[in-house]
């Protein structure tokens, strides 16, 4: 593998969830909603120039008011999906909000 020895001896512990999108307004205005609907979580945001990585621990919550409210104009759920290049853990959508979470099943 290249020389870089992984440990897949904790891989089971890495429990992040959230969002990757394309960079532009709309994943600013995501990572910004993020802070503001989980004021309980330490949000993450990982700029690699083509697109943002927005992750937490265990569980996201994403509304749509909230999105609409940072970027300053009416937003539908659904427009996620086009700049939403990924995400980590499980996604539950719906019209008012999405939610990503992680959840162990054996």
């Amino acid at each position: 593998m290249n020389g870089v020895k992984k440990d897949i001896s904790t891989a089971h512990l890495n429990n992040r969830v959230g969002p990757v999108l394309r960079q532009g307004a709309l994943a600013k205005a995501v990572a910004e909603a993020a802070e503001v609907d989980n004021p309980d979580r330490i949000i993450t945001v990982d700029d690699k120039v083509a697109y943002l990585r927005i992750s937490t621990d265990g569980e996201m919550i994403l509304r749509r008011a909230t999105i609409e409210e940072m970027l300053g104009q009416p937003f539908q759920m659904n427009e996620l999906e086009v700049e939403l290049s990924s995400f980590s853990g499980r996604i539950e959508n719906g019209a008012e909000q999405i939610r990503f979470y992680f959840e162990k099943t054996f």
